[in-house]
């Protein structure tokens, strides 16, 4: 039987494939999770989505397991350090937005208990269900990452421009972009809509 996968999953590279098959889509409510695909989302940027999964290892190593809470108090000597770090992309403002964005992460949950709390108000705490049946049909903004990127800048985070910010609520399962024809699309649709009691 023929598996229908969306065009970007890259068959020849297993990370990829095993992204998109259990990952990419899926509502998640985890701060934890959230956090990490914040920070790797704005790694991105300029760059492929499949060069940053490549080094998915090496930021967990390099960044503190992606914890918020130890990231914040990362000493300029510390980006001096991570700048040399061949396990994640050496760009000196991206290593400086992502203790920026611990901060302004760690603000957001004094402020509404959690993290999920805050980003997911931004669709009402649903996914938004799109059928699309080609790639080229997805928008690489929508009207929801404009709000969302121009209050998260407002919050102080960085590397939150609305492209970044769409691929966020991608990766996260905030909306559901895979293919109509996609397996996944209909098991992501399926998932619980909201965050667990």
């Amino acid at each position: 039987m023929t598996i229908h996968r969306c065009a970007w999953a890259n068959p020849a590279n297993p990370r990829y494939i095993t992204y998109h098959d259990t990952e990419w889509g899926a509502p998640s409510f985890d701060d934890a999770h959230l956090f990490e695909m914040l920070i790797l989302e704005g790694s991105q940027a300029g760059l492929s989505w499949e060069t940053i999964l490549n080094k998915r290892e090496g930021y967990r190593r390099a960044y503190d397991g992606f914890a918020p809470e130890r990231m914040a108090r990362w000493t300029d000597a510390r980006l001096d350090e991570l700048r040399e770090d061949p396990g994640i992309v050496r760009n000196r403002l991206k290593i400086k937005a992502a203790r920026t964005n611990a901060r302004a992460f760690l603000e957001v949950v004094d402020d509404y208990a959690s993290f999920a709390g805050y980003i997911w108000k931004f669709v009402d705490g649903c996914p938004i269900q799109s059928g699309f049946h080609t790639m080229k049909d997805i928008p690489a903004t929508t009207s929801v990452s404009d709000a969302m990127s121009k209050e998260l800048k407002q919050r102080g985070f960085t590397f939150v421009g609305s492209t970044i910010c769409y691929a966020y609520m991608q990766s996260v399962g905030m909306v559901n972009d895979h293919v109509a024809e996609c397996f996944r699309h209909d098991e992501c649709r399926d998932l619980a809509a909201g965050p667990e009691s």
